[in-house]
């Protein structure tokens, strides 16, 4: 049975008001598209999730869908700060819960989420202030050897959203190019939504099966979205929009300046096709050219 469906219909299906979400990706194939949706529905009291929450959780703290983020580190990647999460944080802005990790820390919750575990046990946060800045973070004794290790809860998310290269109907979903926690973060959550750049047929999956991170079974929506991850990027579909990024700093500095990007840019538009519509240069900025990487023969 397909399990295709819009990104409108996905969202308001398996987003709902007061749910955890995690918006899966590191650097590569974050699901900008699902984001703009999810503040386009007015979607509240979220508790986000993210190892780096960048670009796309500003604009939804800002457009006032978040009630509490879990992450590892906030920033704009390579240009500056969030300036909707930083006005939250300093209390000039609505009110923003923060429960900080490592990256490892991150990894470590989603890893005992996606095993069924009720936590992970690290070598991590010795000399630091996290564990008393975040009292989940605690330690148990090792039973084998004695040492003392730091623990963190699992993070069993109500719903995932994954990007990523191509997918067939049922969800089967695959990805090539700089991996997060995309699988882990997928099997750990209740609900996974895949949005995909190109979907295909089942036998193309088939064909390559060791690129499927994400397999259908556990996924109960899949998007058709191309170019949904804007503006990061989809390795061979299109680059990172780095003037976006750098462009960001001064949109988010200003809090009126941000609610007037979002006017034009989420809620004045109907989806990621309109989105696109009224940027036509960016096929010819930023598509990839082609750089195939050989073959692999399977046999039969």
């Amino acid at each position: 049975m397909s399990k295709l469906v819009s990104m409108h219909d996905a969202i308001a299906a398996h987003v709902r008001d007061g749910d955890s979400v995690i918006i899966e990706g590191f650097t590569h194939l974050i699901g900008f598209a699902a984001g703009h949706e999810i503040i386009r529905q007015r979607r509240r009291d979220l508790t986000l999730c993210r190892l780096t929450p960048d670009l796309i959780y500003d604009q939804m703290i800002a457009a006032g869908c978040a009630r509490k983020l879990v992450f590892s580190w906030a920033g704009n990647p390579g240009a500056g700060s969030l300036f909707a999460f930083r006005r939250a944080v300093e209390g000039k802005g609505p009110p923003l819960e923060l429960e900080e990790y490592s990256h490892f820390g991150m990894v470590a919750r989603l890893s005992a989420g996606a095993a069924g575990l009720p936590f992970w046990t690290l070598r991590n946060y010795g000399g630091t202030d996290l564990p008393v800045a975040n009292p989940r973070i605690k330690s148990v004794t090792c039973p084998y050897t004695g040492e003392v290790l730091a623990t963190v809860p699992a993070l069993r998310p109500d719903v995932c959203i994954v990007h990523v290269q191509r997918a067939d109907i049922h969800g089967n979903a695959q990805v090539w190019g700089l991996l997060s926690t995309q699988k882990e973060a997928a099997f750990a959550s209740a609900r996974v939504i895949v949005v995909a750049e190109e979907i295909v047929d089942e036998a193309v999956i088939r064909a390559d099966p060791n690129r499927t991170i994400i397999p259908g079974l556990i996924v109960q929506a899949v998007v058709h979205e191309p170019w949904g991850a804007h503006p990061s990027y989809a390795q061979g579909f299109y680059d990172r929009d780095n003037d976006f990024y750098v462009a960001w700093e001064q949109v988010a500095r200003d809090e009126a300046t941000l609610a007037r990007w979002l006017d034009e840019w989420v809620y004045g538009v109907k989806d990621r096709a309109e989105y696109l519509a009224r940027q036509p240069d960016l096929r010819a900025r930023l598509t990839a050219k082609p750089r195939p990487s050989g073959s692999v023969d399977y046999g039969y």
